[in-house]
């Protein structure tokens, strides 16, 4: 007996109701369909058809955009055992869309329309034993994101499913577009789409190192400006902009992108990728504060998302710092040259 058929299955006929028409074969069963009637509607101008194994799409004609999606997480939610994990059930994984298909599901208009693309990529844990086939693209993860609801599918967030996107692609302009978008869209910030790369060894391929040369110099420059509204809007008082700070005949001290003489505070625009194996405690940052604070001058660290949206917040760091410069102890003197 096959334990899958329930006693009393559906009238085929439910199948009609379906919302969206792409089933299993084990839901199949449980509606009383059996392998023998899934083989017969499935032939040469059958009613149905197998779109992956042992997925079926209850139609002849092509399938839709969401029913590509549906029918590829379907078959790497339900196909191929999990390895066994010490200490872990032996359940299927969690499956999530990725890749480009993911960047049209989030609103990007730089990826091709979904029903374009020949491959559907979806993010599952390593230990699944699934291929690629068909439309579905497995790719493989250590450890998978917490997925995103987007219009009822589960969706890597913007940066992974950015990182797996960029992975499958060659053309150097087609990358420094995605990346242009992720950023100027508001999607992630520059930091998080870098870090998301280095950690997919994304950056030893130079046509992404150039794309991310480039986000990074746009990235500074409008992060520039908002410094600049900033000061202007918020009544701050006219800094040196974008000097290098050297003691009299002595070494580079290190550049800043504001600088307020008279208080002894320097302003920089933090736009770093820390790489995982940096140590925070030792970054070329904090090096440069380390020192400018020994030679009596606060530095004060300014990241770009809080000069987009909180602007108001960070004048009153820095007039805060400008205020309570008279009770420190009087700064060395330091020569500022433009950059």
């Amino acid at each position: 007996m096959n334990h899958d058929t329930p006693l009393s299955p559906l009238p085929l006929r439910h199948l009609a109701d379906v919302r969206c028409k792409v089933l299993t074969t084990r839901q199949l069963r449980q509606h009383g369909v059996t392998a023998a009637e899934t083989t017969e509607r499935c032939r040469p101008g059958g009613c149905w058809q197998q779109v992956l194994p042992g997925i079926y799409l209850l139609h002849p004609g092509p399938p839709t955009s969401e029913e590509r999606l549906h029918a590829v997480l379907l078959y790497a939610s339900h196909r191929g055992p999990t390895v066994p994990r010490q200490g872990s059930a032996d359940a299927p994984a969690e499956a999530m869309i990725t890749g480009l298909a993911a960047l049209a599901l989030h609103g990007f208009t730089e990826t091709p329309p979904l029903l374009s693309l020949d491959r559907i990529e979806v993010l599952v844990a390593r230990t699944r034993r699934l291929r690629s086939t068909g439309f579905a693209q497995i790719v493989r993860s250590a450890e998978l994101p917490v997925p995103q609801q987007v219009t009822g599918v589960p969706t890597a967030p913007v940066a992974r499913a950015l990182a797996d996107a960029v992975a499958g692609l060659t053309d150097a302009s087609a990358v420094r577009r995605l990346l242009t978008e992720a950023v100027r869209g508001g999607h992630c910030e520059t930091p998080v789409v870098v870090r998301e790369l280095s950690r997919a060894r994304l950056l030893t391929r130079p046509h992404v190192v150039d794309a991310v040369d480039t986000l990074l110099a746009e990235g500074r420059a409008q992060a520039e400006q908002w410094l600049y509204a900033m000061v202007r809007d918020h009544d701050l008082p006219d800094p040196l902009w974008n000097v290098d700070l050297r003691l009299p005949g002595g070494p580079l001290l290190g550049g800043v992108d504001a600088f307020w003489p008279e208080h002894g505070v320097a302003l920089e625009i933090d736009t770093r990728a820390p790489r995982p194996e940096e140590d925070p405690l030792h970054s070329a940052f904090d090096q440069k504060r380390e020192h400018l604070e020994r030679l009596g001058i606060t530095i004060v660290r300014c990241l770009p998302r809080t000069l987009r949206e909180a602007p108001a917040q960070q004048a009153t760091v820095v007039r805060t710092a400008l205020m309570a410069s008279p009770d420190r102890e009087p700064v060395a003197y330091v020569v500022a040259l433009p950059r």
